[in-house]
């Protein structure tokens, strides 16, 4: 008789419900008697198929205001992850994307880390997020984000087996941990959105705004452009975006998820101006039967394929937006809808299943 597996998922933190959760949702799907671990826990922000869950915290969840401010105690969490007793698993898969890699397990267990990203704040986004620190914040960032890069480097050496979400974070774990990975795309709800009978004129963005989604962009080339387009989404951009638009661009904080799915159906077409390590948006757009415009770097280099499902613009300018929106409207009448649906399956659900059970094969 086979004795059952037990498993352990290390999770950053659990503050919200964005693409890291969803994979961790899967995840327990496929792991029914896993236990969660993270640092902090909110249960109201999650979903009701982590909350069915046993979910332990680190001292973190303890310290003061973290549920709001835990990346405040950014410091403190390689020590809180060395702290947890995970001797009792057999398999821990760690959801890296904050500090979550760097636990320490049984001699006999098999630890997998799944990245969906390499922190870019220790690496290659550090300058960028050294400018926008405070004058304290930026005193104290290089000596302890050096200590926090040599931690990071050193607790991947403990992973058994490294999967990344797309061949860019791939890579991105080649360059800084040194380890070669597997790759297993995120689950996207592709059986979730349907082609439309009918296709509008307006063009769609959807996304944070907040600056490395660079909806700025959208709105500079489509003021150019004179095209119709809708954007959904908000954030601290957003009221200066509202000022700078113009009459031919409709902004909305959100849509409910049946708004959203119409918008992507009946779009013209989806531009995507932000690079991602995978990017979902463009998926469901696909999936809607829909082309997409997306910068030519990042995770949408996998999911996109140019002269089939869309196009690329190859910098983050207004003037490379433009010339691609104007390129794929020349090439409209080529574009089959079937093609994008079907290219969309391939980030299903059930494929990231096989690929995660056959990375945490024992």
């Amino acid at each position: 008789m086979t004795t059952e597996r037990r498993v352990a998922i290390v999770h950053y933190w659990l503050v919200t419900m964005r693409g890291g959760e969803r994979v961790l949702e899967r995840l327990l799907r496929l792991f029914p008697q896993a236990d969660i671990f993270t640092h902090v826990y909110d249960p109201d922000a999650v979903s009701q198929v982590i909350r069915a869950r046993r979910v332990r915290t680190t001292f973190i969840n303890r310290l003061p205001g973290a549920r709001r401010h835990y990346q405040k105690y950014l410091p403190l969490m390689p020590m809180a992850l060395e702290e947890l007793d995970l001797s009792g698993y057999d398999l821990v898969i760690s959801s890296e994307s904050g500090p979550a890699k760097g636990v320490i397990t049984a001699p006999g267990s098999l630890h997998v880390c799944y990245c969906h990203s390499p922190m870019r704040y220790l690496w290659d986004h550090y300058p960028d997020y050294r400018a926008a620190a405070g004058p304290l914040e930026r005193t104290v960032m290089p000596w302890l984000f050096h200590n926090l890069r040599v931690w990071d480097t050193a607790s991947a050496g403990r992973v058994d087996r490294v999967v990344a979400n797309s061949s860019f974070v791939q890579q991105r774990v080649r360059k800084f941990w040194r380890r070669e990975s597997v790759v297993v795309h995120p689950p996207v709800e592709t059986s979730l959105f349907h082609p439309a009978a009918e296709v509008g004129t307006r063009w769609l963005w959807v996304g944070q705004m907040t600056p490395y989604k660079r909806a700025d962009l959208a709105v500079d080339a489509f003021n150019a452009l004179g095209l119709p387009l809708l954007m959904v989404g908000d954030g601290k951009m957003a009221p200066a975006l509202r000022r700078r638009a113009g009459s031919n661009i409709t902004i909305i904080p959100r849509m409910s998820f049946d708004e959203l799915r119409a918008a992507y159906a009946s779009c013209r077409a989806l531009v995507f101006t932000a690079e991602e390590d995978f990017g979902i948006v463009p998926v469901e757009a696909m999936a809607s039967g829909r082309p997409v415009l997306a910068y030519g770097r990042g995770g949408a280099l996998d999911t996109i394929d140019a002269g089939r499902t869309g196009a690329f613009f190859e910098t983050q300018t207004r003037d490379a937006v433009v010339a691609g929106a104007l390129a794929l409207e020349a090439w409209l009448p080529n574009f089959d809808a079937a093609d994008a649906v079907r290219s969309a399956l391939r980030f299903s659900p059930e494929t990231f299943d096989a690929g995660m059970l056959e990375a945490t094969r024992p």
